[in-house]
């Protein structure tokens, strides 16, 4: 028959000899129950317990501590086995792991892709490939980022948006000669990642924090829509040379100027860039999503200029191809024509130069997109240029000159990164910063 055992805290039993006792017996020993302070009442009906029943209580008690219920069903012939009930009270049960996935990872997770339009150092990738079973790489054409301005200007004018599609087709091209794909849509990112979530039982989307206003509004749309669908969402940041939690100051307390950012940030040591995975998880098997095509500029509601094609592609000379492949190629160019320039040294605590046609090193266009990481090519140019130093330091060279920084290039990439940074601190929606409006000038407020 089936009898009800109730205990709360810890039970001490201890087994007396044979004989009579308040409690009853059985003829084959007798047994009194104690109870410590802890414990409250105990409630036994029926029956004696023999050792092992009464180890177990014990044992179920100490791992719970709360009100545990065991059914024990006795027959004459047979040794009592006790099973574990549900109950409103009782910490519930672990589900067993799953054997296809001993690790625990995410089965589906989306991987948007937005201003980080490359394979090389890019953490959001990289965290998702290892969280992961299965990845669904995303590109959305927001159809918000084009069309006429409240001014009447295009939001994307066709040269952007044409060095834009190459981007995303060269991407793909990546992507699938490493076992994977790039999903294409022309919508809202908030829409369509609600519908390949639930058509792939994605469980979290990451994506790269972006800082101009509308790129902030996006993601809060985008994690608001993933909260209701149970979503998590995961941010990570890899748009400047020296990381965001890693600045020697909190974002709201970053100064308003150029000068007094280089000076908080002196010495601050840049890390190292993500090696591109040579494999990544394929797409996820459920929901059968089809890739999409690569939108035109017709398809975006653009005009091809005179100097392009009628399908919108560049002319064949043309000096910007949009996309990873051309970026790394044009960082090995300028590599070797920096190498080529004689070193012109540092004359009254002057910056080294290059001068004429190569004034610039023409790559503001791949940066800009995410084609190429600021910290990849920081770490590329410091191997093939032996002048260029980190940033912001004063070291000595082998003749016991003093260097002042990376030079002009170096220069050039903290300018980005504080213009960057002090978007980034005045761009949330979720909180007015009341501070001094920020300036180019080198000034000394801070």
């Amino acid at each position: 028959m089936m009898e009800l055992f109730c205990a709360w805290g810890f039970l001490r039993w201890r087994m007396m000899g044979s004989g009579s006792s308040e409690m009853g017996s059985d003829g084959g020993g007798r047994r009194e129950i104690y109870k410590t302070r802890e414990m409250g009442s105990v409630m036994m009906k029926g029956r004696e317990m023999d050792v092992r029943e009464m180890m177990m209580v014990v044992a179920l008690g100490s791992v719970h501590s709360s009100i545990i219920i065991l059914h024990l069903e006795r027959s004459s012939s047979t040794t009592t086995t006790p099973t574990i009930s549900a109950s409103p009270f009782s910490v519930p049960r672990r589900p067993l792991p799953d054997p296809s996935n001993p690790f625990g990872l995410r089965r589906a997770s989306v991987v948007l892709f937005r201003s980080d339009l490359r394979l090389h150092d890019n953490e959001t990738l990289s965290a998702a490939h290892a969280d992961s079973l299965s990845l669904l790489p995303l590109f959305c054409f927001d159809p918000r980022d084009f069309g006429k301005s409240v001014s009447g200007f295009d939001r994307t004018g066709p040269y952007r948006a044409s060095f834009l599609i190459e981007s995303v087709a060269d991407l793909r091209r990546s992507l699938q000669s490493r076992g994977s794909d790039l999903i294409v849509r022309i919508g809202r990112p908030e829409s369509v990642i609600i519908e390949l979530a639930k058509a792939v039982g994605a469980e979290a989307v990451y994506l790269q924090r972006e800082v101009s206003r509308d790129e902030v509004r996006t993601e809060e749309r985008i994690e608001a829509a993933m909260k209701e669908e149970g979503v998590e969402v995961k941010y990570f940041w890899g748009s400047t040379l020296y990381h965001l939690d890693d600045l020697p100051f909190k974002l709201e307390e970053m100064p308003s100027n150029y000068g007094g950012f280089k000076e908080r940030v002196k010495g601050l040591e840049v890390r190292k860039a993500i090696k591109a995975l040579d494999q990544l998880k394929g797409l996820p098997a459920r929901g059968n999503v089809e890739v999409g095509e690569i939108p035109s500029l017709t398809d975006l509601g653009l005009t091809p200029p005179s100097t392009m094609t009628q399908d919108g592609k560049p002319a064949a000379n043309a000096s910007l191809v949009g996309g990873e492949t051309e970026a790394l190629q044009k960082l090995q160019n300028f590599a070797v024509e920096c190498r080529a320039q004689p070193n012109k040294g540092i004359e009254d605590g002057g910056r080294d130069n290059i001068y004429g046609a190569n004034f610039s090193c023409k790559i503001s266009p791949w940066l800009a997109m995410g084609c190429l990481s600021p910290r990849y090519m920081f770490e590329e140019l410091k191997k093939s240029a032996t002048r260029m130093i980190p940033g912001g330091s004063t070291q000595k060279n082998g003749t016991g000159r003093i260097d002042n920084g990376m030079n002009w290039l170096m220069y050039e990439l903290l300018w980005r990164d504080f213009f960057r940074f002090i978007t980034k601190k005045y761009s949330s929606t979720k909180k007015k910063l009341d501070a001094t409006p920020a300036t180019a000038c080198t000034g000394a407020f801070a």
